[in-house]
């Protein structure tokens, strides 16, 4: 999954509600995407078990753990510079405390970080966490512990996420692990494995749990939702190995997004991230038809050059991008699109960078996620081919995909002046404490006074102003999905 949390929400804490009888505590961050942070609720929920609660003072933890991103250099320099913290923490404070690295660059740097640096006491793979206990019991005894093993079948299903540091109306639900698109510039594939789904019924009890909790939003996680398929379990790419029987009861994720609208009609759904070349017309279908799935796509390209896709090993050309873009516009014409763009791939030319224009004026994204190419170890672009972009032609370049996304953006944005939209409130205004915040069914951000409205309702509110990225407006009353 391409996409990456804000960077100033990287670094969360994470707070658990604590159990009397535990004794221990733990500190633990999340960086880089949002199978990072919905992992973290998992690892929480695992050591809650293992007589863990957690803090927010590092200083007084147990155990620290810090859950890492290596999807570009920016990320992993942002987790060295907190294993320097937590340690310097330990020799001066707390010699006691046990430092961990969970997550993607746990994958790809286990023996750096525990036999070379040493620098933590734990390694800990994606794939992993259910040995937590085991390993926690190594380190206790003085032994360096580490399991990195990629699976075929681990997705969690089986373990129900604590909800940290949440706001009681936005969700996570993680419906697939892995990716086996090999794009070269990216490390996922070695890091988390192959592409395997979750039982569709856990996936439900989950929805349900959540709602039964007052969550009003689930976003269905994973590094490619548009894969999804359960046909009794394993890796997808055997599914040409399933039984006829299997075939026939399979569950795509058209179906599986159905199955939420249906059974949660007043709950709102999105997904993320989804991959070209596996979106499939049934699922936007089922975006056109229920009102509860958000009319907002997220789409990443990488870039506006079919030669430049070409040594991505994106498997679509720019062509075949653009037909779907219009097919998206035919079936839900007011969607909203945003993109991942990478600037200075190597042997990009000013030809290719300015297909990377062209092609955001042609699809006139809603918002995206730009930066510039970093060579990441391992991947098939670092082995292969040479970085030979000069770093001020990638910051110039980036710098006009940027100031081109919010000519777009401020265009889209624009368009809902005069509209009245249905916002799910989630939180109070950054900038004011008399408004509140929120997003409408295309993933802009909302603000509106108060008045007598509360976080979790659904309220209709006229827009009457806007910023490139922020709408602003009066609520007029609740919206279609409030359920009291």
């Amino acid at each position: 999954m391409e996409k990456e949390i804000d960077e100033k929400k990287q670094g969360t804490s994470l707070v658990l509600e604590h159990k009397e009888e535990n004794t221990k505590k733990l500190f633990i961050e999340s960086y880089g995407c949002a199978m990072n942070f919905s992992d973290s609720e998992i690892v929480a929920s695992i050591l809650t078990e293992q007589g863990y609660n957690t803090t927010q003072n590092l200083e007084e933890a147990d155990l620290v753990l810090v859950n890492t991103c290596s999807i570009r250099d920016k990320a992993e320099m942002t987790v060295r510079k907190r294993l320097e913290k937590y340690n310097a923490v330990k020799r001066s404070i707390n010699p006691g405390m046990k430092v961990g690295v969970l997550g993607c660059m746990a994958e790809r740097l286990k023996s750096q970080f525990l036999e070379e640096e040493k620098i933590v006491d734990m390694v800990v793979g994606p794939d992993a966490y259910k040995d937590l206990p085991n390993l926690l019991k190594e380190v206790e005894e003085g032994r360096d512990a580490i399991n990195v093993i990629l699976s075929k079948d681990e997705t969690y299903g089986d373990i129900a996420p604590v909800r940290l540091n949440s706001n009681g109306v936005n969700a996570f639900v993680s419906i697939t692990r892995g990716c086996d698109n090999m794009c070269t510039f990216c490390v996922v594939p070695f890091t988390r494995g192959r592409e395997r789904s979750r039982e569709p019924q856990s996936i439900i009890e989950e929805i349900q749990d959540l709602w039964n909790r007052g969550f009003k939003e689930v976003c269905l996680l994973g590094q490619n939702v548009d894969s999804y398929l359960w046909y009794g379990g394993g890796l997808k790419k055997d599914f040409d190995k399933a039984t006829d029987m299997q075939k026939a009861t399979a569950t795509d994720f058209a179906q599986l997004l159905e199955q939420c609208a249906v059974a949660f009609p007043k709950m709102r759904f999105r997904f993320s991230t989804s991959n070209p070349q596996d979106m499939h017309e049934e699922v936007l279908h089922v975006i056109a038809k229920y009102d509860n799935v958000c009319n907002y796509i997220h789409l990443p390209v990488q870039s506006g050059s079919t030669r430049i896709l070409k040594e991505m090993n994106r498997q679509h050309t720019r062509e075949e991008y653009m037909e779907l873009v219009d097919k998206i516009k035919r079936i839900i014409p007011e969607c909203s699109i945003s993109q991942d763009m990478i600037t200075g791939f190597p042997t990009e030319t000013e030809e290719d960078h300015q297909d990377t224009l062209s092609l955001m004026e042609y699809v006139e994204y809603d918002f995206g996620y730009m930066f510039a190419y970093s060579e990441r170890p391992g991947t098939l672009a670092a082995r292969k081919m040479k970085d030979d972009v000069p770093e001020e032609v990638k910051k110039r370049r980036l710098q006009e995909v940027v100031d081109l996304q919010q000519i777009l953006s401020e265009k889209r944005t624009k368009r809902f002046l005069g509209q009245t939209v249905e916002i799910l409130i989630e939180k109070e205004s950054k900038k004011s404490d008399k408004h509140w915040s929120g997003r409408n069914s295309e993933n802009v951000v909302t603000v509106f006074p108060k008045e007598h409205y509360k976080e979790g309702d659904f309220v209709l509110v006229k827009v009457t102003d806007c910023t490139t990225a922020t709408l602003i407006g009066e609520a007029v009353g609740y919206g279609p999905m409030q359920t009291n």
